[in-house]
């Protein structure tokens, strides 16, 4: 057993039953449907049900978590006796990274012993969970705690992140796209592409007119990156904000273009950054050799 801890978020939006098999510690972002407080319990049903009451009109609205949340949740992994390492989303996309660093240097006062490290992982979503996921298998193979940091932190610009949204109305709400844009979009059927550079943010890529086209340039961006690394046995993953056909069709394209890739897993998208971006997303993560906009 390993002599130190990975810890990460909810909006890792890795599978409930991963984290348990491999005893990850998560903390929980929160979120609202009306008057109702609920914690992301990064559960697929929870996920699925999210979605289908969206689809209905339910507006959720999101929060941080605060220091006194994390320094709660970093000392009973403290208290275990082990260091640990604790991964979240890029510092640029939540003000929650910026409370998980106040609350571990008020923590660490408390272990003078232990090292807290906490990672910024430049990475959101799916890319944050396939960077947790190969971290905690390098952890359980027994590399040392000071080298899986090092491997984190040497390869997490190598995942890529693709995305694409279905609605901009919640682009809107979240500040990411005008009114006006959103409408003139709307009406003209437009649909981002998204990704994650290396500075951690989610920019757009390109604005593509149809769905079927955007799908089609996130899976060219897709098999143009594959190419150009050593990809047999490589894992990737999609998410979905209920649209599985969409994922299915993705992973069919992949597969036919790459049969000797790895496990392509489809899981729902996490419910935190799907309140976000709403139904009908879809997103990819892989290793690559740099993250690029095409």
């Amino acid at each position: 057993m390993a002599n130190y801890i990975i810890a990460t978020s909810s909006t890792s939006d890795l599978t409930r039953d991963w984290l348990d098999e491999h005893g990850v510690p998560f903390i929980p972002y929160t979120y609202t449907i009306g008057d109702d407080l609920y914690e992301d319990d990064c559960r697929e049903e929870t996920r699925a049900a999210v979605y289908a009451g969206m689809r209905k009109g339910d507006l959720l609205k999101t929060s941080m978590i605060n220091e006194y949340v994390y320094a709660d949740f970093f000392r009973k992994l403290l208290q275990t006796g082990k260091d640990v390492i604790f991964l979240d989303m890029s510092q640029k996309m939540s003000v929650s990274y910026k409370n998980a660093l106040g609350a571990a240097e008020q923590v660490r006062s408390e272990f003078p012993d232990q090292t807290l490290y906490i990672m910024d992982t430049l990475c959101i979503s799916g890319g944050l969970g396939m960077l947790v996921q190969n971290m905690v298998t390098r952890m359980e193979a027994g590399m040392s705690f000071a080298d899986v940091i090092e491997w984190g932190e040497k390869n997490k610009l190598r995942i890529a992140h693709r995305f694409t949204v279905d609605d901009l109305n919640y682009l809107k709400a979240g500040g990411r796209v005008s009114n006006a844009s959103a409408l003139v979009g709307s009406i003209l059927n437009i649909k981002p592409v998204l990704y994650v550079p290396d500075r951690g943010t989610l920019d757009v890529a390109k604005k593509i007119r149809g769905r079927r086209n955007a799908l089609k340039f996130i899976t060219d961006c897709v098999l143009r990156d594959l190419r150009a690394v050593d990809c047999e046995g490589a894992k990737i993953h999609i998410l979905h904000a209920d649209c599985l056909g969409d994922a299915e069709l993705l992973s069919s394209s992949i597969r036919s273009e790459f049969p000797m890739i790895g496990k392509i897993e489809i899981t729902s998208l996490g419910v935190v950054i799907g309140a976000h971006c709403g139904p009908g997303l879809l997103t990819v993560f892989y290793f690559c050799n740099g993250r690029t906009p095409e």
